[in-house]
């Protein structure tokens, strides 16, 4: 039996919708794949930056903070305190896991609400699963402002003493 060309023979009308819709199919794919192509190259062009806010943070004069002030900065995450021998700042992030605690005046302590932590005045830690103190910031003096650097740690103790 010979070979018979089968594109010689007239296409049914079956034959012409299933064409029509693989050509769809498949210039669809092509669209799409084609857009992502160009969706992919317009981000590229763009830069993509993450801008991070300064570490550091203008607290204000030290005169005009009196003896036996703690200054609580939930937005810069920082606790700033005045004692008679100088100024120290610590981060209000608690060293368990991350979460942010609060000043309580009433028992001159620093409270983490979420694990139960609490640490003194200083930043030791008095209760709680927290396993290190809170972190003691870099404090400076800068054209007549405190200023606390939030990237940069001191040792424990450490004070800025102001004449």
């Amino acid at each position: 039996m010979p070979l018979e060309d089968d594109l010689s023979f007239p296409t049914s009308e079956e034959e012409m919708a299933r064409r029509k819709i693989l050509t769809l199919l498949g210039t669809g794919a092509l669209t799409v794949a084609g857009l992502g192509t160009v969706i992919t190259a317009l981000r590229f062009l763009e830069p993509s930056v993450v801008y991070e806010e300064d570490p550091r943070v203008s607290v204000g004069k030290p005169e005009d903070i009196p003896p036996g002030t703690v200054l609580v900065l939930p937005k810069q995450k920082l606790y700033v305190f005045r004692s008679a021998a100088g100024f120290f700042a610590l981060s209000s992030i608690c060293t368990h896991l991350g979460c942010m605690t609060r000043y309580v005046p009433e028992n001159a302590q620093i409270a983490c609400p979420c694990h139960g932590s609490r640490f003194s005045l200083e930043g030791k830690v008095t209760a709680g699963p927290a396993p290190r103190p809170l972190r003691r910031l870099q404090l400076t003096i800068e054209r007549g402002m405190l200023v606390a650097d939030t990237s940069k740690e001191v040792p424990p103790g450490t004070l800025l003493a102001v004449t």
